[in-house]
């Protein structure tokens, strides 16, 4: 046969099967065909598997295993020794005491809403603290308080975190030994084992923040494969429950909000931009959003005050911060309806607008300085030295008796008045000496003057000015109505007004508030009104009033403006405060506890802390040069890979920014743990760029990589453990554990 004849091969015999192997031998059936593919792009779906796991939570049955394992080794690191030491320590001294409050239903108010220092508080009365320890030094040796019970709420919150650091971690899509380095990173952190082991508020919010974070990151991935799904709607609604938790902690969760909030206008905005997806179908993107990331958050905030307030029924230490009639819901401030006019004779209490509605005040007690007259002060309670009579300064002969004789003369605008005190005799005061704190030149000192029986002279004239009156009441502008009428008191041999400010007086003063006559006084802090008032002539059913008692919505409101102004006024420096600049190089840290050469000292992890803020580094210069090259034409951003990892660490990166930055805008005062939340997202991302650097190695190189740095991490942790359970060591290795110089703690 010839080599260049080719020979056809037979056919196969009719009706048995061709034995060539197919195109295709695997098909795959969790593949959508072309039209499934359109059909979900008009829904808004991802185009792709049909198979998903919820949450884009795929863990092997082995990982749970693992993370049984970690949350085993973080219980016994955080828990090691928690009864010790058996005294207040830190801030303890704050929200122990406050804990004392809320078992007693006294009020108080404290610059943070009340969700940890409620869970605090439960975990106190179920295990029978009944209140009556004062948490009053840090020191002070605990005598019947179930501390270590208190101390187990944080704790707890604490080790829970670990774990929602590791599911984070694997929702984004990072590998195994990425995630379980970051939680052990979490679970070794010198910093946040400290503060999680005492009665403090940032572990509670160091979880909610965690929790918060994976809850968005398991919901992304169920929106990115399909919306409006059960489990789609189950983790936006956890989403916004978990932030409403957060905010609740402290304020600071409300940058934990701006993260989720940035990345739900992304979602928004690129569903916008989408043809595919129809305007009915955003909008409905957009109101599912809506309900559940800002209305759930804003119910659950709301309620955790709406608790806040129905345990704290009783009148306390706080009510001097509230209005009148907020202080006048509570149990033992309630007030006796009392008349509604004021005339010539009556007997007043006279209150301050502006500065929390102290009352002017009297007591037998002289200045130390100045006329070294009888003090005037506003003091923000009940009593008998607040009450005044009122009188006609211009009546002939004695005007503190002769009203007796005459009839009902009510006080209008621009009547002559004198003020003397019931319990003292002595008359409200001023003349040019300066006042005994507030020694400027426009400030004149305002005193208590004169003797029984003497009618006092032209320095004991006030001359009322109504500034405005109660809509609902026409004659409370023209002349003086108990609660309805504003008014300011101006002295007429001087001109100034009287006046207070939140400035308060020494020691001999009782630190009650300052009152002077100011010749510049600022409108608000010079207007007074009348609380009581009465008078042996007005018969019984004469008019009366009380206070409008305000609705949960006004309470609410006015306690967030009182958290506000009072947050705002902590400037004064402390011995431990630090600024937001040094807290990534871990520069300083805060003394919590001394004695017996034994000490606690909130001190970050070394390693752990200078990797995370590195992680951050590389990261945002990363992403520079990336923007740069960019923009010289390279095409960086085609690879899908990259894409992944910069969606990844960019939304870290974001929740870091924005829960560091902020702080460098505050004038208060601020210290280490301030930074712990923004070290949650920094340690997260410094193990995605650890996952991203290693993406190319072997498993076993890079397990290997991982088991050094954890190596390390844990001889910084057990180098550093003295400082985290106050254990005894010795004075050699303290200095030697001093790093750096600013690290102030000492043997």
């Amino acid at each position: 046969m010839s080599g260049s004849v080719r020979v056809r091969r037979q056919p196969s015999p009719p009706g048995k099967p061709s034995q060539s192997a197919p195109r295709f031998p695997h098909p795959r059936h969790d593949h959508l065909d072309a039209d499934q593919r359109r059909e979900a792009a008009s829904k808004g779906l991802r185009p792709g598997r049909k198979a998903h796991a919820i949450g884009g939570l795929n863990l092997a049955p082995a990982e749970w295993k693992l993370l049984v394992v970690v949350v085993i080794v973080a219980c016994a690191v955080r828990l090691f020794r928690i009864s010790q030491p058996n005294s207040v320590v830190f801030d303890e001294v704050h929200f122990g005491k406050f804990a004392s409050r809320y078992i007693k239903s006294a009020y108080f108010v404290d610059v943070h809403p009340p969700l940890a220092k409620l869970l605090i508080t439960l975990a106190g009365w179920l295990f029978g603290y009944d209140g009556n320890f004062d948490f009053k030094d840090i020191a002070k040796v605990y005598e019947n308080v179930p501390y270590v019970a208190m101390r187990m709420v944080p704790a707890l919150m604490g080790i829970a975190t670990v774990p929602l650091a590791y599911l984070t971690l694997r929702a984004l899509d990072c590998r195994v030994t990425t995630a379980l380095l970051a939680s052990l990173f979490i679970t070794f952190e010198n910093g946040l084992i400290t503060q999680s082991r005492h009665i403090l508020l940032d572990s509670p919010l160091i979880f909610f923040t965690a929790l918060s974070t994976f809850a968005w990151t398991a919901f992304c991935n169920e929106d990115h494969y399909e919306p409006f799904t059960e489990s789609w709607w189950i983790w936006l609604s956890m989403t916004g429950l978990s932030l409403g938790a957060v905010v609740s902690c402290k304020w600071v969760g409300l940058f934990t909000i701006a993260t989720v909030g940035l990345g739900t206008l992304k979602q928004l905005w690129t569903l916008l931009g989408d043809l595919r997806v129809p305007p009915r179908l955003w909008i409905k993107h957009f109101v599912a959003r809506a309900i559940c990331l800002i209305l759930i958050p804003i119910i659950f905030y709301m309620s955790m005050f709406g608790i806040h307030f129905l345990v704290l029924s009783n009148s306390g230490e706080g009510d001097g911060f509230m209005s009148s009639e907020f202080q006048h819901t509570l149990r033992g401030r309630g007030m006796a309806d009392t008349f509604a006019d004021v005339a010539v004779g009556s007997e007043i209490t006279i209150r301050h607008l502006n500065t929390q509605g102290g009352y002017l005040h009297s007591h037998p007690h002289t200045y130390p300085g100045g006329s070294k007259q009888q003090q005037i002060t506003l003091y923000p309670h009940r009593d008998t030295n607040n009450v005044w009579r009122i009188v006609n300064a211009t009546a002939e002969g004695d005007p503190y008796t002769n009203w007796i004789d005459q009839d009902i003369s009510y006080i209008t605008d621009g009547t002559r008045v004198k003020l003397r005190h019931i319990q003292t005799d002595k008359s409200l005061h001023s003349h040019d000496i300066r006042p005994p704190v507030s020694d400027v030149e426009f400030q004149n000192e305002v005193s208590g003057y004169g003797i029984p029986g003497y009618a006092g002279d032209a320095n004991d004239d006030w001359i009322v000015e109504i500034y405005k009156g109660d809509k609902r009441d026409k004659e409370s502008a023209k002349r003086l109505r108990t609660l309805r009428s504003h008014f300011r008191l101006r002295h007429p041999m001087t001109g100034c007004y009287l006046f207070s400010h939140k400035v308060k007086l020494p020691d001999w003063g009782w630190e009650q508030q300052e009152v002077t006559c100011n010749k510049q006084a600022v409108l608000a802090n010079s207007l007074w009104y009348i609380e009581t008032s009465t008078h042996p002539k007005f018969p019984e059913n004469a008019p009366k009033v009380n206070y409008k008692l305000p609705g949960f919505f006004a309470k609410f409101w006015e306690l967030q403006k009182v958290m506000w102004t009072t947050n705002a006024g902590l400037t004064d420096r402390h011995s431990y405060d630090s600024r937001p600049t040094a807290w990534p190089r871990l520069r300083r840290g805060i003394n919590f506890w001394v004695k017996d050469h034994r000490q606690i000292y909130l001190l970050g992890n070394p390693l752990i802390w200078w990797l995370s803020t590195a992680g951050v580094l590389a990261y945002a210069a990363a992403r520079g040069f990336l923007v740069l090259r960019a923009q010289r034409g390279y095409r960086d951003f085609d690879n899908t890979k990259l894409v992944k990892y910069d969606t990844l660490c960019g939304f870290l990166f974001v929740g870091w920014a924005l829960h560091y930055l902020p702080f460098y805008l505050m004038a208060r005062q601020l210290f280490l743990h301030h930074y712990l939340p923004a070290l949650y997202f920094a340690i997260l991302l410094a193990c995605s760029v650890f996952d991203l650097v290693t993406s190319n190695l072997r498993p076993r190189i890079r397990l290997q990589i991982a088991a050094v740095l954890l190596v390390i991490a844990v001889w910084n942790y057990t180098y550093f453990s003295p400082l985290v359970y106050g254990l005894p060591w010795t004075k050699a290795k303290c200095h030697k554990a001093q790093w750096l110089k600013h690290w102030d703690f000492s043997w």
